[in-house]
């Protein structure tokens, strides 16, 4: 998002809209409450998704409804919807200016781990995609192999916008004999196998130590307090506070192996490609990832490191104990080597050239 608007602000004066306070380098920023839900949650609006009346249920959702006020009266040269949820709302105010509908991930499926998401909220995006998506201008995701479920679902061809960031001036730091030093970073959100990292290392030899930076997410007090209290039971892993992403790739640079498990809930995450795989990649670390079929492809074709066949703590167990000092050191310089692809310089080029063409022959906002 925040690479994004560094280039949307090259292109135009941009006002932004959401929740939180303005990111740096926009020239407005409306902000909408954070208490108020994005989806209907209210017994009509569940009641109206239940019946498929998605028409009637466009705006009504809270933040929806106070982002339609904020920017009533407003026009713009471009609009740019950040995920499926947005779309309605980016057509509406666009008024017949183009639309870039960045859809990161595969919608349809964003939380279908969550049964009352599956069965209300799953077929309401499904819908939104289909009639909004093929009169969107430009369609963004993350990989190819979301991209590939957009044009067969929908028709609409995606271009490749990844979660890279750019690239770090940093080298691999040095692997010390008979210790690895384990890494991790993200939000302590259930689902995540945060856990699972937490295991294995409790079961594996002194060579192992495990540092976890964990964000805080909302909602998520209870787990982000068990992480801690099971770290607690193993002096070699530590759990720290979360550091700004901008600082991220140097301060992981001092660990040798990245590790990340997710097991294989919904069709993203089978399909994943986060942005700690490229955080990683920049801060020089080799990987130790559960099998997806994005990052497979990348470990393999970089030699990064290694793949866990499973989701599970045994999984992640023997496959931990297959790194040596040596082969520690030489994923580390692959990662070196593939930092200099493995950045946000192709997706900076993409976003570029889609806005030079969106807004060809306009003037004004972004």
């Amino acid at each position: 998002m925040l690479r994004q608007l560094e280039v949307l602000t090259r292109f135009g004066d941009v006002t932004t809209i959401g929740y939180g306070e303005a990111p740096p380098g926009v020239s407005e920023h409306l902000e909408i409450d954070a208490a108020l839900p994005s989806l209907p949650q209210t017994i009509p609006g569940a009641t109206k998704l239940a019946f498929r009346a998605y028409r009637s249920v466009l705006f009504d959702a809270p933040a929806v409804a106070a982002g339609l006020e904020l920017l009533q009266g407003r026009s713009f040269d471009l609009v740019v919807a950040n995920e499926a949820r947005a779309l309605p709302l980016a057509h509406r105010v666009a008024d017949g200016a183009p639309v870039w509908g960045d859809m990161h991930e595969w919608a349809p499926q964003e939380r279908t781990h969550v049964l009352s998401w599956r069965l209300l909220v799953a077929p309401f995006m499904t819908w939104v995609c289909r009639e909004y998506l093929p009169r969107t201008a430009a369609v963004t995701t993350i990989n190819g192999s979301i991209a590939e479920l957009y044009e067969q679902h929908f028709g609409v061809r995606s271009r490749i916008v990844r979660n890279a960031i750019g690239y770090q001036d940093l080298r691999p730091s040095a692997v010390e004999p008979e210790r690895i030093r384990l890494v991790h970073s993200g939000g302590a959100v259930p689902g995540r196998s945060i856990e699972t990292l937490i295991e294995a290392v409790s079961q594996l030899d002194d060579r192992f130590s495990l540092d976890l930076y964990l964000v805080k997410a909302r909602g998520s007090d209870r787990y982000w307090q068990s992480l801690v209290d099971a770290a607690a039971q193993d002096d070699r892993i530590t759990v720290h506070d979360p550091v700004p992403p901008a600082t991220l790739p140097r301060v992981l640079n001092g660990y040798d192996v990245g590790v990340f498990v997710l097991p294989p809930r919904t069709m993203n995450h089978r399909l994943m490609l986060p942005n700690k795989f490229f955080d990683m990649v920049q801060a020089r670390l080799g990987l130790v990832f559960s099998t997806a079929v994005e990052t497979d492809a990348l470990i393999e074709q970089y030699e990064l490191g290694l793949v866990s066949p499973g989701f599970g703590t045994a999984e992640l167990v023997a496959t931990l104990r297959q790194l040596t000092p040596e082969s520690v050191a030489k994923y580390k310089q692959a990662a070196d080597a593939a930092a200099h692809e493995l950045n946000a310089e192709r997706d900076v080029r993409v976003e570029e050239e889609l806005l030079t063409e969106l807004l060809a022959g306009r003037t004004g906002t972004a």
